[in-house]
Parts: C-alpha cells; structure tokens; sequence
C-alpha cells in the first residue's frame, strides 16, 4: 500500500505524538514533584539524573534492536515497560527504590523514543513527512509548559505519587492504539563482500546489498506486490552472495553495546554530579567511544551502521545537534535560576516567564514544518538559528539595562521559542534525507543520544559559569558562541553536495 494512501495515517502520528510528550511530561512533572518527595536532600538531584543516565546511555542500542527486530514491536515493549516503571515510581517505598524506577524509566524511554522518526517515515514522505515532522516542536512545546503545571497541582492536590501515576493511563492507551502502526518493513542489512557488490545480472549490485525482512515477520510483511517488484528472479551468479547474507542476518553486537553504553555513562555521569565533573571518568568515557568507533569499523554487525559516515552530511548533523541543544538547553536552565537564585521570583513567575518561549516553539514549528520547509527547504534552518542568536543577545540586553524583574525578557524568550522552532524541523529532515530506511533505527539513536549529551553539557557548562558569575551574562555569551557554531556545523546539510 503506498504511504499515502494509508488513511489512518494521522491517527498513528497520534499515538507516537502521545508517546514523545509522555517522555517530555515525565521530565517536566518530577522537576517540579522532585523537591515533595520526602527523602534526603542530596537523593533529590538523582530522581532526574536516574532516569537521565540510562536514557542516554541506550538510546544508540535502542536505535539498533529496532533496526533488527522492527520498530513497532520494539516501540510496543518500550512503552508498557515504561508504564510498569511508573506504576513502580508510584509505589516506591522510599528513595533508593524510587531511583531504580527512574532507572528503568529511563531505559524503558530509550526503547521508544529512536523508533518514532523511523515509523514516521514508514506513514509519510514527500512534503507530508515535512509536516508530520512539523508537529514534533508544538508537541514538545505543550508538554514543557504543561508540566510544570501538571505537576504542581497533582503534587498539590493529590500527592507525589500521582505525578508518577498520571503516565500508566497514557501508556496503556498508547499500547491499545499502537496497531495502527505501520512497519515500515526494513532491518538493518548484513554486510555484503566485494564479490557480492560486483554481482551483475537481473537486480545487479543493488540486489546484492538490499536488506534482508526479517523472516518471522517482525518486521512486517510485503504485499505480493511488493515481493514482485523488489524481488528480482536469482542469478546464479549471486547464489553464493545470497546464501552469505542469509548466513549473515542482522543482530546485536555485544562488545559495541558494552562500550557504548559504558562510554556514554561515563561522559554523562560526571556532569550529572553537583559537585563538579571527575575529570578521569571523563577521560575514561572518552577512551571507551574511541574504542567503539574502532570496534564498529571491524566488526561484522556493527551497532551503528557505517554507511552513515560515508557523506559529510550526518557528521555534520550529530555536531550541529550537539552545539545547539547544548545552547537551547543551557538557556532553559539559566533563565529560571537567574529569576529565582538572583531576583527573588518565585517558581510560578519563572514558570510564567518561560512561557513565551515554549508558545514559539510550538507555533514556530508547525508554521515551519507546514509552510516553510516544503517552500523554501534546508536554508530555513539559517533564519532560525538567526532568530534564537537574536533573541539570546536581546536577553543579554533586558539583564544589563531593566533592575528588578526583566519586564522585556519574555519577549526576547519568545524570539528564541520562534527560533528554535524554526530550526528543529528543516534541522531533522535534512538529517534524515541523508538516511536510508535500514540506517534510521541507528540515526535516530545517535542523533537522540548526541541531543541528550548536548543538553547535558550546554546545562553544566552554562549553568556553571552562572553558579560562579552570579549573573547571566557570561553563560548567555557563551550560548550565542554555542549558536554561532551550530550554524557553521550544518552547512553541509543545506546543499545537495553534502550528501
């Protein structure tokens, strides 16, 4: 069935919608709830960074058990684990359970989440796939206003726990609606030797290297139409090839998931730690990704497919998402301890502050996924960068010059919702027009993980040069710098020749 005529393609868009914003209403509530829960002080920074850690640390794996065994089903277990974490959240007797939950919370959510750009992909292409996408930004937009709020009046109405609960409802309605679904019926293809690759006869090279469909059906099966058209009759000359890779089927590779995993936990905990970094677990993180990116170029089944290297265009997106998530949640994180660490706000009035800039986002990504991208393509991603770089130094401007409460300020935080709206949507599918269907599962992981060891560091790095000024200017600054960067990394993916 072509994807467009799948009618009940927006409805599926719903539930994967349902499922990101439930990840981002997790986040959200317990930064709020967190301080209620009765627990020693220093357990409270560990309710976020539990689920944080193995988040980040599984996204790529994640990525890649849905490149092997489909998305959908990979999707489907993720979200009833992480309806069963939260029931576990709910009912968690004291901290240290409590911080095993987040645990698998958070492990549960690196299941789902890379597998949603691949099943979008499966429902939409063309300029739908622009809008499909376009609908990401308000989604997160919502959910980081709506947050907060939830969580401040279940806590207060109810009790902490409610916060926790308010996911299993959500979770058990995704998983009823889930089978509107669609497979996009692809795993991750097993290598193929030269002798393969210069196969010739009916198919060619390209019947020598296409992926293999999971057999049981995992992964969703073709219309006999389909196998008629992508199915070219055998060649002897590639019987020898065929069987290799029928030898060969995709799997996990164990000693890549360990060094990655192992890599990026050791790169995120230390600046999860509010005693300042360990420089040497740094060191150590950054030796077992060394590691990792030398075991995936021999390895036979590599976790994360090496093809996506082999055009400067996916680099370059893994830099930009990392420079401007850094920068975007750096920001997010500065401004409220700036109104209530050095004003005096309370927390409803740096909550109402930042709401500006969650409106623009939300708008600024639909009006960019619907209208603009299909319009004018990957260049837009210049003017929101532009617009996000221009409301950073409007705020530096609002800080030096009103005393007191910063009247302006949430005017200048809606140039930058309007900004970073503006760029995430043109900003992921010009990533993914680089991607072929087999290596999504893989891209969304890494571009999913970078993002989340960007936001890592922006909030470490500029909330730690706000904890030793006292004031915003000097991790402002540095998020413009961060913007600056961001713009001059995705330049190759605004022209064709990065490809």
């Amino acid at each position: 069935m072509p994807i467009t005529t799948y009618r009940l393609r927006w409805a599926a868009l719903a539930v994967l919608l349902t499922a990101e914003a439930m990840n981002l209403l997790d986040a959200t509530i317990v930064q709020v709830a967190g301080p209620a829960i009765p627990a020693p002080a220093a357990a409270i920074p560990w309710f976020t960074a539990a689920y944080t850690l193995p988040f980040a640390a599984f996204l790529i794996t994640g990525g890649r058990l849905g490149d092997v065994f489909g998305r959908a089903k990979v999707f489907k277990i993720g979200v009833a684990g992480f309806a069963l974490a939260s029931l576990a959240c709910a009912a968690a007797p004291d901290a240290g359970v409590l911080i095993g939950a987040r645990a698998a919370q958070g492990a549960a959510a690196a299941l789902v989440i890379p597998q949603t750009i691949g099943l979008i992909r499966a429902l939409f292409d063309g300029a739908e796939l622009a809008k499909a996408l376009g609908t990401i930004g308000p989604v997160m937009g919502l959910s980081a206003v709506t947050g907060p709020l939830l969580g401040g009046l279940l806590t207060e109405a109810v009790s902490w726990r409610a916060a926790f609960l308010v996911n299993v409802p959500l979770g058990l309605a995704v998983l009823l609606a889930a089978r509107l679904l669609r497979e996009d019926g692809v795993t991750a293809g097993p290598r193929v030797d030269q002798a393969a690759r210069a196969g010739t006869g009916p198919g060619g090279e390209q019947a020598a290297v296409r992926p293999q469909v999971d057999p049981i059906g995992i992964a969703g099966a073709a219309s006999c139409e389909d196998r008629a058209v992508t199915q070219p009759q055998p060649d002897p000359a590639l019987a020898g090839a065929k069987q290799r890779e029928v030898q060969a089927r995709p799997r996990i590779d164990p000693i890549g998931t360990a060094l990655v995993v192992a890599g990026t936990a050791l790169l995120v905990y230390p600046l999860l730690d509010p005693t300042g970094p360990d420089w040497r677990l740094l060191a150590a993180g950054a030796v077992a990704l060394v590691a990792f990116g030398f075991h995936q170029r021999r390895t036979p089944a590599p976790l994360v497919e090496p093809s996506l290297f082999t055009h400067r265009g996916f680099p370059a997106a893994l830099a930009g998402s990392l420079l401007f998530f850094a920068a975007m949640t750096g920001l997010m994180q500065v401004v409220p301890m700036q109104l209530q660490l050095g004003l005096g706000a309370d927390v409803r009035t740096a909550g109402l502050t930042l709401l500006p800039l969650s409106a623009g986002l939300a708008v600024a990504s639909w009006f960019a996924g619907a209208r603009l991208v299909p319009r004018f393509g990957a260049r837009v991603m210049f003017g929101g960068l532009a617009l996000l770089l221009l409301g950073i130094l409007a705020a530096l401007v609002v800080y030096a010059s009103v005393p007191g409460y910063p009247w302006p300020l949430p005017v200048a935080l809606a140039l930058c919702g309007l900004g970073m709206g503006t760029f995430t949507v043109p900003f992921f599918t010009a990533a993914l027009a680089r991607v072929r269907p087999h290596e999504t599962g893989s891209a969304a992981g890494l571009l999913n993980a970078v993002q989340q060891l960007g936001g890592t560091l922006g909030v470490a790095l500029l909330g730690g040069l706000y904890l030793g000024s006292g004031t915003a200017t000097a991790p402002l600054g540095s998020g413009a710098a961060l913007v600056v960067a961001a713009a001059a990394a995705v330049i190759p993916l605004s022209s064709r020749r990065g490809r």
